[in-house]
This record gives structure tokens, sequence and C-alpha cells, in this order.
């Protein structure tokens, strides 16, 4: 593998562990904090469920795309 390679392949494991942080702050963080400050009423129009299952999901996109940027760089080579 040639140090272009090398660097094509770290481009992509940032690439995919940027969209991981992205789906914390999008999914996570955010809906968090609108329902703990109750930003237009999200605390009586979201059901607590929904919001449960809502965080599930995005813990899990963020989780595999994270998981998925460690296997990228398992194939850089010296």
């Amino acid at each position: 593998m040639s140090l272009i390679d090398n660097e094509q392949t770290k481009l992509l494991a940032t690439a995919l562990n940027t969209a991981a942080t992205s789906c914390f702050t999008v999914g996570i963080a955010t809906p968090v904090a609108g329902y703990l400050y109750n930003v237009g009423g999200l605390q009586t129009s979201l059901a607590p469920g929904i919001m449960l299952v809502g965080l599930l999901m995005w813990s899990g996109a963020g989780v595999i795309l994270h998981l998925t940027a460690r296997q990228v760089l398992r194939r850089l080579q010296s």
C-alpha cells in the first residue's frame, strides 16, 4: 500500500468517525437538551418511549459508523 493509499484510508476513517459524531449531536444531544428544557413543548408532545427508541437508533448508528471507521484503519500498512 502506498503513502497515498494510506492517506486516503485515513481520510475515509475520519469521515466515518465525523459522521458518527454527527449522529450523537443530532440524534442524542440535541433531542435530550430540547426535552430537558421543554423547547417547543417537547415534553408534552413527545412520548418518552418514542424518545427512547430514537435515542437508541441514533446511538446504534453512531456506534456502527465508529466501528466501521476503526475497521477501515486496520487496512493501514507500514
